[in-house]
C-alpha cells in the first residue's frame, strides 16, 4: 500500500524527517538542507534531500534540479549529488535529491519500482512548488548511470498525470546515463522484451525536454556510439541536444572528489552553463 505525505508545517511547508542545516555552498555561502518524505510505501518512508538558497523564501519561483543517484538499480545513496546541490543552491537553484526503492541484485525483475517511486518523487514536488519555493515549469531532472536511466525514463516516456500533475522535466542533465537498454546494451538483462516500456532511446517524440549528456570515451557500460545515436535521435526529433565525451574516462567519472576534480569541475561548469541558456538563473 503507497501512502503519499503531504503534512503542512512551517519548514518548506512540509514535515521534514530530518532538521534543516546550514551547510557551506560551492563558493563558501551557506544553504539550507534538511529533508521530507513523499511517500510511504509497504511501510517505508520514501525521503527527498534538499538543498535550497540561504534567500530561499516559499513565496519564490525558483528553478529547481532533481537529482537521481546511480547504482545499477540496485544499490547508491541520494547523497550522489549533494556537492553538485550546494553549488547550484549558491546559484539560487533549488536541488532534490530522490530516494527510490532499490532492486534486489539477485532477482532479474525490471525496474518498475524504481520508476514508480521517481515518478511519485517529481510529481510531489511539482504538485507543492508552491510550498517549495519554485517554478513548477522550471524544474529538471538529473541522475547518472541508473539515475540518469530514470532521469531521462522521466523525460520521454510518455506523461502521467496524477490529479492533473504532469512528471515531465522541463529539462535533462545526464551524466553516462544507462539510457538505452535494448538488446547488447546495458540493463537488456532485465528489460528482456519489454524494452519499449522502459528504454528512453526508444521513446524519444517532439515534445520530450532538452537535454545535456557527459560520458567518458572508456565507459564500459555505454559506447560512444550509443551516446550518438541517442542525441542524434533527439536531433532528429527537433530537440536540443548537447553531448560531451571526455576523453579517455571511464564510468562515473563526473563525480565530485574523482581524480583531480577536474571532470567534476567541467561536467558541473557545463551543466550551469546549459541551464544558463534556458533562462534558469534569476540574475
Amino acid at each position: 500500500m503507497i501512502r503519499i505525505i503531504a503534512v503542512v508545517v512551517c519548514l518548506f511547508g512540509f514535515a521534514p524527517t530530518l532538521p534543516a542545516d546550514q551547510a557551506s555552498g560551492g563558493d563558501g555561502s551557506s544553504v539550507t538542507e534538511g529533508s521530507l518524505i513523499y511517500k510511504t510505501v509497504d511501510g517505508r518512508d520514501l525521503r527527498i534531500d534538499f538543498t535550497r538558497p540561504a534567500d530561499w523564501t516559499a513565496e519564490d519561483q525558483r528553478s529547481a534540479v532533481v537529482f537521481i543517484h546511480g547504482g545499477g538499480w540496485t544499490g547508491g545513496k541520494p547523497g550522489q549529488f549533494s556537492q553538485h546541490s550546494l553549488e547550484l543552491a549558491d546559484r539560487g537553484v533549488v536541488c532534490f535529491r530522490v530516494e527510490y526503492r532499490l532492486l534486489d541484485k539477485k532477482s532479474k525483475l525490471p525496474p518498475i519500482t524504481c520508476t514508480e517511486d521517481v515518478s511519485d518523487a517529481f510529481r510531489y514536488i511539482r504538485g507543492h512548488a508552491s510550498e517549495l519555493g519554485i517554478d513548477p515549469n522550471r524544474i529538471a531532472a538529473g541522475g547518472g548511470s541508473a539515475g540518469g536511466h530514470l532521469a531521462s525514463f522521466l523525460g520521454m516516456m510518455d506523461d502521467v498525470a496524477v490529479d492533473g500533475v504532469s512528471r515531465k522535466p522541463n529539462a535533462l542533465l545526464l551524466f553516462n546515463p544507462v539510457y538505452d537498454n535494448r538488446p547488447g546494451q546495458w540493463g537488456d538483462a532485465r528489460v528482456g522484451d519489454r524494452v519499449k516500456e522502459f528504454s528512453p532511446s526508444e521513446n524519444i517524440t517532439k515534445d520530450d525536454p532538452p537535454a545535456i549528456v557527459f560520458l567518458g570515451t572508456e565507459d564500459k557500460l555505454i559506447p560512444v556510439a550509443t551516446a550518438k545515436r541517442f542525441r542524434d535521435k533527439m536531433t532528429d526529433a527537433g530537440l536540443r541536444s548537447e553531448l560531451y565525451l571526455y576523453e579517455g574516462e571511464g564510468h562515473g567519472f563526473f563525480n565530485a572528489g574523482k581524480g583531480d576534480n577536474s571532470a567534476y569541475r567541467s561536467t558541473t561548469d557545463r551543466s550551469i552553463g546549459f541551464l544558463k541558456s534556458l533562462g534558469w538563473f534569476d540574475n
